[in-house]
């Protein structure tokens, strides 16, 4: 028996199987779990592509995070599927482009609203649309990126993950009288379809060539999959409000 044996798992932000989302979704049907996939608009073509490289079948379902339509009805569409949830993995996370590459003095508020509500505020967003298909024991978890420090060309993307770590803690509090955990896997960098729309990505490679005690490969993104794994099972019953750092030791190393 795996981990995950029995257990429905909600994951969002499988594009492509470069995707640490979809690293977790294919170790969660090897340790058997039933997985439902998300995407919208013109990204549902590459999940539901990226649905069909996975070990077993996976339903994809229709999820913008930032339409209320959508969120209202998630918990009707996911009981076609499944009819309980166990676990849910947030991946999710965006910027205009003006909100990125050094130009953060002069980002518009408009532009700044965009990142918070798509990369922090889903994260409540999601955990409510799933909470009355979830009973004690269930856990949600969000990918994240270090933001303790300021990184180049990084800008208001950092901000708004420093504000998922917020709403994580939050949610922790709030989500814990129902039995439920909430954590995220702060992961290093990883080359998905998403890094290539950071600006300046080359110098987090340079970061982590340099800094990983025990070294860190840009290309694999299983060791966070596997942490998103973990957190979403039994395993880890006691723990909650947490930021697991996957990132080969770097958040530990000074400059």
């Amino acid at each position: 028996m795996g981990i995950l044996e029995g257990k429905n798992l909600v994951i969002t932000g499988v594009l492509t199987d470069q995707s640490i989302a979809f690293s977790a979704a294919k170790l969660a049907q090897e340790q058997g779990a039933t997985v439902v996939l998300t995407g919208f608009g013109r990204s549902l073509s590459l999940t539901k592509r990226a649905a069909g490289r996975l070990p077993n079948p996976a339903a994809v379902i229709e999820l913008d995070v930032v339409n209320q339509e959508h969120l209202d009805g998630l918990a009707d569409n996911l009981r076609e599927h499944i009819s309980s949830v166990d676990g849910v993995l947030h991946s999710i996370g965006f910027a205009p482009q003006e909100a990125l590459g050094g130009n953060f003095l002069n980002t518009s508020w408009s532009d700044v609203a965009i990142a918070m509500e798509v990369s922090a505020f889903s994260f409540k967003s999601l955990a409510m649309a799933v909470l009355p298909m979830m009973s004690p024991g269930g856990s949600v978890v969000g990918l994240d990126f270090d933001s303790s420090l300021a990184w180049p060309k990084y800008d208001w993307m950092g901000v708004a993950k420093a504000a998922l770590e917020s709403t994580c803690r939050y949610l922790a509090r709030d989500l814990g009288p129902h039995g439920i955990r909430v954590n995220l896997v702060a992961a290093g960098p990883i080359r998905t379809m998403a890094a290539k729309g950071i600006p300046g990505f080359d110098s987090f490679e340079q970061v982590w060539a340099t800094r990983s005690p025990i070294g860190w490969d840009l290309d694999d993104p299983e060791p966070a999959g596997k942490a998103c794994v973990a957190l979403m099972s039994d395993w880890f019953p006691s723990t909650t409000g947490e930021i697991l750092h996957v990132d080969g030791g770097v958040h530990s190393q000074g400059a």
